[in-house]
Parts: structure tokens; C-alpha cells; sequence
């Protein structure tokens, strides 16, 4: 009888909390699946917090609970990065990101019209709050316009211009490296005059293309009256999650409303594996290398050359290796080579046995196996992927090998060095203890910041000044050239009086002069 009533109280508790709970919006737009496991996990946890949620996104949640909502976008077609990326001639790096710009405009274009987002956006439905993804879509920002309520931008990495614009964030570029430079905060000459144009290019390119692009798409969508989108984006947002930690990237300045909260998707406790990945596991006495080049980019797409490289590589191995392989076969795997389509990646690497993790450098990928301490091998292909994985190479708990330069002698020699010199994974151990080391759960602080939005109607008091001001009055020019004015003519002034006193010194001379002749 006591257990039933137990039960009883435990339902109406948790009926309770859904009737109480806040009603949040999760807009994640992007077809790349990374994107939506870590967007997903968030509504997820703010579910497990009491709210109702509900999610727009191209996937259905494998796990959804009672008080999730899902409206599932069906019109995006599937966009296959990995062979762009992955060609032994890649396009210059201006021609990448402007083709990645026009892909992702054109998406958005499609996100707008899918019928499950136009039933959405008709129903206006009462939101508490609502979190879009930062991922070059300033467009979406619009929604909370639409809903009349506040936004939470959420970004799937760390912080970058993107981000970083919403809520006025300094980046200095003395010492933050723009996120497609392997740079660490102790940047020389050269690098902070690389770095500076590399900023200057992209305010420009941002300013004249992506923002044109973007206003575009805001207008056309969102009727008036309305805010222009640069007010939208300088003052319409309340809050930024980031998907980052200062112990895996470095020290920067942020406004108290850009949070970070790396590490929230982790399984602390991981779940159990699949019997035949647990026994291949517990059977590697001597270890398993762990490879994978994330859920975007497919090593099924490397030119043959570099397969049979790898293969030759991981033959000569003393140890066991599972490797992240999207097709049904692998010709010429030797014995030691375990393929899947897809593996749990955070809970293999929670396993003791695993000694190496050769990866991309996602975020995703790269804080999973900090977390874990397992030290990386990176192959890094494009925007913060050289970033995260020159952090491993400097800090000591990673080696690179270039795509480009991907062969048999440098990713064996890499693996080598690896497995015989425990450095590797004392530095990751090191660093996996940084990370855990919080005052509360990233989960818990992700909820409580979105909470604290929507108690405080949109938190405003969270939000910059310095927002509202333009690039002149934001670095003070106009203050600037007030100062250097003054002195300037406070002698321009003196020398005026000085020549007209000079002048008439001259001219009574001139005068007395003549008198003398006459």
C-alpha cells in the first residue's frame, strides 16, 4: 500500500512540475547530426528540469519524454560535406567559406518554408523563452520577435564572431586567435598581424555579404513592424550558451551573459555498450585506438591511397582498433580492425582500455575525450577543428597529422610515439581533471541560466551598453580626436598669436625705419 501511494505522490509530483515548469522552444536548424545531439541533450535536460519543450530540428529524439514536443523538419535535403572536404585538391579557404555561407543560406531559405516550422509559426503558441542555434543564421533570431519572447542564443562550440557580436563580448585581437587560426593566446608579431587581418577580413566580408544575406531572409520571413535585424541582433538577445570550457581552450574576456557550459552532454556515468563492443573492449589487454572523423565528415570518402595507408598503419599494431567506417565492408581490414557505421562514442571512450582517440578535432569529439582522458591524435579538416587540435599539440596531450600529408610512415610513426611515451596520456589525465573540476554540473547551469531568462522577463539588465553603440563611439574615436584636438589647437592658437604679434613687432619696425629715411 505504501509503495502505491508512494507512486501516486511521485506521478502527481512530476504532473506538477510539467503544469509548472516553463514552456522553452529549441530551434536547431543544421542537418549535421553533432549539432543536434548537443541541442537535443540540452532540451533534454531542461525536460528532465520540469519544462515543456519543444523541439524544431531535422531529426526525431531516440528517447523523448512525456513533455517533449517535436516538430520534425522533412525539407532539408541531405548535404554530404565529407566529400568537399575531404578532396586531395580542397578549394582555396575564401572559396570554402563562402561556399559553406551560400549552402547554409539556402538551407535556412528551406527551414523557413518546411511545413512542419510554417505550422509553428501560425500556431504562436506561448513560449517563456526560446533557444535558437548560433550557427550563421542570424536570421532565426527573428522567432523571438514572432513569439514575443526572449531569446537564448546557443552555440555548438566556442566562442567566435558569430557568438561574440550578440552580446558584445571583447575579443581582443592580441591575444584571442580568430577560430580558423591554431594560434594560442601568446601569439608573436607575425601571428597577431595575421590574426588582425584575418578579423578585418571577416568584418568586412561579414558587412557586405552574410549580413546583406541574412537581412534579406529576416525580411522576407518576418512581417513589420519590426526591428531591423542589426537591433536584433545588438539587443534582442538575453543570453549566449556556450559549448566550451577555458580548460580545453584559453582565458578570454566574456560579458556576464555568454555562459559557458562544455561538458553538459557528457555521460557521467556511462551507459552500458553493447555486449560484443564490451568484450572486444575488455579483451585488449594491450589496448584500443578509438577512430573516428566525427558524424559529418566520413573516412569511407578518403582516396584509396590514404585507406590502404591507415589499414597498412594499424596492421603493424600491437594493439586493438575500432574505427567509425560507413560502409558495409572494408577491403584488405586486418584482424585487429573492429568497423561500425556508428559506435557510442562518449561510452567507449569512458573505457579504461582505450589509449588513443584519432579524431578530427570537433568540439564534440575533443571535449568527450578530455573528459575521458584519453589523448588524441588529430586529423583536422576545417574552421575550429586546427584550432582545438593545436590546444592538444601545445598543451601536450595531442599529436596532428595533416589530411594532406595522411600516410602510412606519419600516422604510424604518430602512434608510435603515442603508445611508448606516457606523457600523452598523463597531460590528458591532467587536463580531464581541469575539466571536471566545477562548481556544479554544466546541465544544472545551462538549466538555471534559462530559467533565470525567463523569470526575469528576458533578463535586459544582463545586457551591454555597449551594444547600442557604433564602432566609432565603441572605441572612443570621437573622444579620441576631441583629446588630440585640444592641444592641437591650443598650439595651432598660440602660433596664430604669435605671428600676429611678431607681424606687428615687424610692422613697427618696417614703420620706424621708414620715418628715419623721410
Amino acid at each position: 500500500m505504501k509503495f502505491i501511494i508512494g507512486c501516486v505522490l511521485t506521478v502527481l509530483l512530476c504532473s506538477q512540475n510539467v503544469v509548472d515548469g516553463y514552456n522553452i522552444l529549441g530551434v536547431f536548424h543544421t542537418t549535421g547530426k553533432s549539432h543536434y545531439i548537443l541541442g537535443a541533450a540540452l532540451m533534454k535536460g531542461l525536460a528532465e528540469a520540469g519544462h515543456n519543450v519543444t523541439i524544431v530540428a531535422p531529426f526525431r529524439h531516440p528517447d523523448p519524454l512525456p513533455n517533449m514536443k517535436e516538430a520534425v523538419i522533412t525539407t532539408l535535403p541531405f548535404i554530404d560535406v565529407s566529400k568537399q572536404f575531404l578532396r586531395d585538391d580542397p578549394k582555396n579557404f575564401i572559396s570554402q567559406i563562402h561556399d559553406f555561407i551560400d549552402l547554409l543560406i539556402n538551407m535556412t531559405e528551406l527551414f523557413f518554408k518546411d511545413p512542419a516550422f510554417v505550422d509553428l509559426m501560425e500556431r504562436r503558441e506561448k513560449y517563456d523563452v526560446i533557444i535558437t542555434e548560433i550557427f550563421l543564421t542570424d536570421c532565426l533570431l527573428g522567432i523571438g520577435k514572432h513569439f514575443d519572447a526572449p531569446i537564448i542564443g546557443f552555440s555548438t562550440f566556442g566562442a567566435s564572431k558569430w557568438n561574440t557580436d550578440l552580446n558584445g563580448s571583447p575579443s581582443p585581437p592580441s591575444y584571442v586567435p580568430n577560430v580558423n587560426f591554431a594560434y594560442s593566446d601568446r601569439m608573436n608579431f607575425m601571428q597577431r598581424t595575421l590574426n588582425l587581418i584575418m578579423i578585418g577580413f571577416e568584418e568586412i566580408y561579414w558587412g557586405w555579404y552574410f549580413h546583406n544575406k541574412q537581412a534579406e531572409l529576416y525580411n522576407k520571413h518576418f512581417p513589420d513592424p519590426k526591428p531591423s535585424l542589426h537591433e536584433v541582433k545588438s539587443t534582442h538577445v538575453s543570453l549566449v550558451l556556450l559549448n566550451s570550457h577555458f580548460s580545453l581552450s584559453q582565458p578570454r574576456p566574456y560579458l556576464p551573459n555568454m555562459i559557458e557550459i562544455g561538458g553538459f552532454h557528457v555521460n557521467k556515468k556511462p551507459k552500458a555498450l553493447p555486449q560484443d563492443l564490451q568484450e572486444f573492449l575488455d579483451s585488449a589487454t594491450n589496448g584500443v585506438i578509438y577512430f573516428s572523423m566525427g558524424s559529418n565528415l566520413k573516412s569511407s570518402d578518403f582516396k584509396e591511397t590514404k585507406r590502404d595507408a591507415l589499414l597498412n598503419a594499424f596492421r603493424k599494431l600491437p594493439v586493438k582498433v575500432m574505427w567509425k567506417w560507413e560502409d558495409d565492408s572494408l577491403p584488405g581490414k586486418p584482424d585487429n580492425v573492429l568497423i561500425r557505421k556508428w559506435f557510442p562514442q562518449d561510452d567507449i571512450l569512458a573505457h579504461p582500455n582505450v589509449r588513443i582517440f584519432i579524431t578530427h578535432g570537433g568540439l564534440l569529439s575533443t571535449m568527450e575525450s578530455m573528459y575521458h582522458g584519453v589523448p588524441v591524435i588529430g586529423i583536422p579538416i576545417f574552421a575550429d577543428q586546427h584550432q582545438n587540435i593545436g590546444k592538444a599539440v601545445r598543451v601536450g596531450y595531442g599529436l596532428t597529422v595533416s589530411f594532406a600529408e595522411l600516410n602510412e610512415e606519419n600516422i604510424f610513426n604518430a602512434i608510435n610515439e603515442m603508445l611508448t611515451n606516457p606523457k600523452y596520456m598523463q597531460t590528458a589525465k591532467t587536463i580531464s581533471a581541469r575539466f571536471r573540476d566545477q562548481p556544479e554540473d554544466p546541465m544544472d547551469r545551462a538549466v538555471y541560466w534559462v530559467e533565470y531568462v525567463a523569470r526575469h522577463k528576458g533578463a535586459k539588465h544582463l545586457i551591454s551598453g555597449g551594444q547600442e553603440l557604433n564602432f566609432v563611439k565603441y572605441h572612443n574615436l570621437d573622444v579620441f580626436a576631441l583629446l588630440l584636438a585640444i592641444p592641437v589647437l591650443i598650439l595651432l592658437g598660440i602660433r596664430c598669436i604669435c605671428r600676429k604679434i611678431f607681424c606687428r613687432r615687424s610692422h613697427k619696425k618696417t614703420s620706424k625705419g621708414s620715418k628715419k629715411t623721410d
